[in-house]
């Protein structure tokens, strides 16, 4: 009797697995019909006929040439497979061990039909891909998803007024948002994705998939818009279409490749906004230059991003040949061209902790002169000030609505008055009514205009933040934000030689704020070589300052 091999198989996760029960029926009444007898049924759930990579349909392959049966029956030929390639090689090797294919929609499959109906599945596959795009779009230009949710947002599912369940709405998700926020500040702050998302992982925070948190989570890739410091959803903007996949007809697997930047379609959705402009921009500043220091002099170095280890690493220059200042030894830091080159006579070391306690020691007596202290105060106030400005210029603007709804409902209420009413008036009435609650709740939840005051104690909290900079640095929830700080207003340190001691020279912006407190004229600063040089508008231009 003619042994007979079921093949059955379903596309996508949508389906079910009644939709294999239904073409094993209809592929068992065939064989019962031929006098057949069934041997064995293969099934792929939940995979595209467009791969030949699916586990039964090889296990099919692999028992057609060890005879295990003699004839294969499927429910149409576009289960087998949807690609031309994949469907006339399949032809080819059961022609080659004399297997016919028979389906319940064409009956035995000749080599012509092989050729017609390949062509109108590959056609099918096309078209459905140009429609599932059209749709796809069509919700973008909506502002919705276009498939899958992102971390920080909630899936809104509800009953439209056709009777259809709404499809890519999306809410912010308040807990997760508050994730985002806080990996956004940490990196901000100078905290590497590895020790941010070690630090999730060990409070037990569920990362997107469901799972933990890893550092290629957290900082993806800048050109794809993946990686949560990439995800521009964030900041109210959603974008499409930043890549397209290709499949390696070699292995079946899907490659991203990027598209023109003019094919990306970009919508504007407030409403999910949760991360600040200035947390945005800071973020991406600090990518940018991780990005710089891994790619220089044409070569790229992933070491180079990596966070110093010392506070001051890497920053340490030899004032007598201009080489680095290294570790030498496990505590002390020495001239590298000293050691390694011979070629500089400064054979000078110094404790790595000295060498930090006497720069944060200086700073803090150099900070705390009182002329950087009055321009804390300034920059306090200042900033004070545009807060108080941007506060009462919005609680204006939502004075003048309510005042113009206030005046639209007025307006709609003499009509009426005076007979002339229509059933689109009751739902615009209804509308202006709902603004004007609104309204009056955001001017009930702002405080009125009061004018600027300073707290008294406001120079004595720049004294005691100065005072507490060596214990910010030690503190393990401050340090990486300190650290990046006071590195980031700093050029270098110079070791300057002196007989048997060394002396620090500071170069950078910090140099430069230091010398707010000290002498101003041109004869003084030369004499006591310090550097003033300051740029009004713009900041401190690189200067030096000798500890």
């Amino acid at each position: 009797m003619t042994r007979a091999a079921i093949y059955a198989r379903y596309s996508t996760d949508l389906q079910s697995d009644a939709s294999i029960e239904d073409q094993h029926r209809l592929c068992a009444r065939l064989i019962e019909a031929n006098g057949w007898s069934e041997s064995k049924t293969y099934a792929d759930r939940g995979l595209s006929g467009a791969t030949h990579l699916r586990p039964s349909y090889q296990h099919l392959l692999q028992d057609a040439r060890d005879g295990a049966f003699d004839v294969v029956v499927a429910e149409g030929l576009d289960r087998l497979s949807r690609d031309q390639e994949h469907i006339a090689a399949f032809y080819k090797q059961m022609r080659f061990l004399g297997i016919p294919i028979v389906t319940v929609a064409e009956g035995e499959v000749p080599e012509l039909h092989i050729g017609l109906k390949g062509t109108m599945s590959s056609l099918f596959l096309k078209d459905l891909a140009q429609k599932t795009r059209r749709g796809l779009e069509g919700r973008i230009r909506k502002g919705k998803s276009a498939g899958g949710i992102t971390y920080g947002y909630d899936v809104v599912r509800q009953v439209l007024a056709d009777g259809e369940m709404s499809t890519g709405e999306r809410i912010i998700n308040k807990a997760q948002a508050a994730t985002v926020q806080g990996i956004f500040k940490d990196y901000a702050n100078g905290l590497s994705p590895r020790a941010i998302a070690s630090a999730l992982n060990n409070d037990g925070i569920a990362g997107p998939r469901g799972t933990g948190w890893g550092s290629s989570t957290i900082y993806g890739n800048h050109k794809r818009g993946t990686g949560i410091l990439n995800n521009e959803l964030y900041i109210g903007r959603l974008v499409w279409n930043r890549q397209r996949f290709v499949k390696d007809p070699s292995t079946g697997k899907r490659q991203a490749r990027m598209n023109p930047t003019e094919d990306w379609i970009i919508e504007e959705v407030p409403q999910l906004r949760f991360i600040d402009q200035d947390l945005w921009e800071a973020v991406k500043a600090r990518q940018k230059a991780t990005r710089n220091d891994m790619i220089r002099d044409g070569l790229n170095r992933p070491e180079r991003a990596h966070r110093a280890k010392h506070l001051f690493s890497g920053m340490l220059i030899c004032g007598a040949c201009g080489g680095g200042y290294t570790i030498v030894g496990k505590t002390r830091y020495g001239c590298a061209n000293t050691r390694n080159k011979g070629t500089c006579t400064n054979r000078l070391t110094i404790k790595r902790e000295d060498l930090e306690a006497r720069v944060l020691l200086g700073l803090k007596d150099q900070l705390l002169h009182p002329d950087l202290i009055a321009e804390f105060v300034s920059a306090f106030q200042a900033e004070f000030n545009r807060l108080a400005n941007e506060s009462s210029k919005t609680r204006s603007q939502t004075k003048q609505e309510l005042t113009r709804v206030s005046k639209q409902i007025d307006k709609i209420i003499d009509a009426i008055t005076e007979g002339m009413f229509h059933p689109s008036m009751k739902a615009k009435m209804d509308e202006l009514e709902d603004r004007k609650l609104k309204l009056e709740a955001e001017l009930a939840t702002t405080e009125p205009d009061n004018p600027v005051m300073l707290h008294p104690g406001l120079a004595e909290l720049y004294r005691a933040k100065v005072a507490n900079l060596t214990e910010s640095l030690n503190d393990a929830s401050s340090k990486a934000e300190a650290t990046t700080l006071i590195r980031s207003l700093l050029t270098e340190i110079r070791l300057i030689p002196d007989s048997d001691s060394l002396d620090i020279e500071l170069v950078g912006e910090l140099a430069g704020l230091l010398a707010l407190g000290q002498t101003k004229t041109a004869s003084e600063a030369f004499a006591s070589g310090r550097s003033v040089t300051m740029v009004a508008g713009v900041g401190f231009e690189p200067t030096t300052f000798r500890l």
